[in-house]
């Protein structure tokens, strides 16, 4: 039960978070989009390349930020003075962008070594991508000050124009014919129009200064040390693509990757969670506000349950149909088994992200590092093992068990805190409530977008009801959901 917070700043909080929701959820449509224009109109192997830049463009960028966008989110929230805000954001801006210049001519430089690795010896791609490489990591940076400042609305709108250039630019060069180099074109156009667009917004509010770096020693203390945690969460995340291309070559990759892609649409329920909660949950607890953050986690963790179980059910059953509709008939046929697999692993680490937020509060980010060390070495370790083996589904249940390895050790560290308060009898109700699902999909047997939709929309309503009238919502929760949608 929502408890302690006031009513409006409840409704701001889920509001919010229910913005940058539908943001996600429609940059994980453009995906969907983007799908069957690539695997259409390009080779499998060049797709295959596609998922391999991608992918390390991920990794690159989580290396040569430093921490920084975090870091900014942490010292910048909670000032008010321009000159304050001026020195924090431009030291750490001058410094992301000349180790992200060091980083982007590095990939210049070995450009050919990369190339016959991960490329098939294609030089233009390693090219593209260092400028991609540099482009990303400023605007993940850049990014930071919009979720510093708590400018939800901005990100969302940046974001969704981001999405439509991509869309728009990516499919006009692959349908003209250009490959996997009118892909990466277009990516990078579109990463760049919003390069531009962020640097404008953010000089036209708070203006520019030269700044003294007073403070660069305490940015970088509290930076560096989360990038071994997010190197190791990349490695669960991503790493199964390098080890499937290594072992079993690009086109592989290019069967895996649409499967992937789909189960990890899950992703998009916690996004909200990652993005807004850190903010709230640190101004409450650094005020001892405690009943406000337990509050928080326990509905944070009963309405994302309540969406993503059924939607783990929903694309298990719906993978084969929509990779054949997105993708080919080859890529569905070798593919689909990997969805629900990674769906799964998906919702665990939905869970977990919440529980971390906890990990943030108690400030023991060495924690979460550990965590994710021991689940990305068993799971690289579980990837070279198996994928020779045991083909592309093996990385899919490696993924899964990384993610449920993490998860249990989380919530064993946390369980000395704050811990969640959770009937945990509403989670037979919606696994019930979700387990009629397959039933309604199997019934319809979609075979077109059409079907498909119509499935979704079914389910939506019988899973509704069956949660209403199992009384899995009190009454002041529906009360309080009605005013979400009705303040003005």
């Amino acid at each position: 039960m929502l408890i302690n917070m006031t009513k409006n700043e409840n409704i701001l909080l889920v509001q919010r978070m229910g913005l940058t929701g539908i943001t996600n959820f429609l940059l994980s449509f453009s995906g969907i989009i983007l799908l069957p224009v690539l695997t259409k109109n390009i080779s499998i192997e060049e797709y295959g390349y596609w998922v391999q830049i991608g992918v390390t463009v991920g990794m690159v960028t989580i290396l040569a930020m430093l921490g920084l966008p975090f870091t900014l989110v942490r010292f910048l929230a909670s000032l008010h003075k321009v000159d304050e805000i001026l020195e924090v954001f431009y030291s750490m801006y001058f410094i992301e962008l000349l180790i992200s210049i060091l980083v982007s001519s590095i990939f210049f430089i070995f450009s050919g070594k990369i190339a016959l690795v991960l490329f098939g010896g294609n030089n233009l791609i390693v090219h593209i991508m260092a400028i991609l490489i540099f482009i990303e990591c400023m605007n993940s940076f850049l990014i930071g000050y919009l979720r510093a400042r708590e400018q939800i609305k901005r990100y969302s709108i940046l974001n969704l124009f981001k999405a439509i250039l991509q869309i728009t630019s990516i499919s006009f060069l692959v349908l003209s014919g250009k490959g996997i180099i009118g892909a990466e074109v277009g990516l990078l156009f579109s990463s760049l129009s919003i390069f531009f667009v962020l640097n404008y917004v953010i000089v036209s509010e708070i203006g520019f200064k030269i700044p003294r770096f007073e403070n660069i020693k305490d940015f970088l203390t509290f930076g560096i040390p989360t990038i071994p945690s997010n190197l190791s969460n990349w490695v669960v995340n991503a790493s199964d693509r390098y080890v499937i291309g290594y072992y079993l070559g690009s086109a592989s990759v290019g069967y895996y990757s649409p499967g992937y892609s789909l189960g990890n649409i899950i992703n998009i329920f916690s996004a909200p969670v990652n993005f807004i909660l850190p903010a709230t949950l640190s101004r409450h607890y650094d005020n001892n506000n405690i009943n406000e953050v337990k509050s928080i986690l326990s509905n944070s963790l009963k309405y994302y349950l309540i969406i993503a179980i059924p939607s783990f059910f929903g694309l298990s059953f719906l993978s084969k149909p929509l990779l054949t509709i997105l993708t080919t008939p080859e890529i569905a046929s070798k593919g689909y088994l990997i969805t629900p697999v990674v769906a799964l692993g998906s919702l665990f680490f939905g869970i977990y992200a919440i529980y971390q937020k906890i990990i943030i509060l108690e400030k023991k980010t060495m924690t979460t590092a550990k965590i994710w060390f021991i689940g990305a070495i068993l799971n690289l370790l579980l990837n070279i093992i198996m994928i020779p083996y045991f083909g592309i589904i093996s990385a899919a249940f490696t993924t899964l068990t990384a993610f449920a390895l993490s998860l249990t050790l989380i919530m064993k560290e946390t369980s000395a805190f704050l811990k969640p308060e959770f009937d945990y009898s509403l989670i037979l109700k919606i696994l019930f409530s979700s387990s009629v699902l397959p039933l309604i999909i199997l019934s319809i047997n979609p075979k077109n977008l059409p079907n498909i939709a119509l499935s979704i929309f079914i389910c939506v309503i019988i899973y509704s009801f069956i949660l209403y009238f199992t009384n899995s919502f009190k009454r002041d929760e529906l009360i309080f959901l009605k005013s979400i949608f009705s303040v003005k």
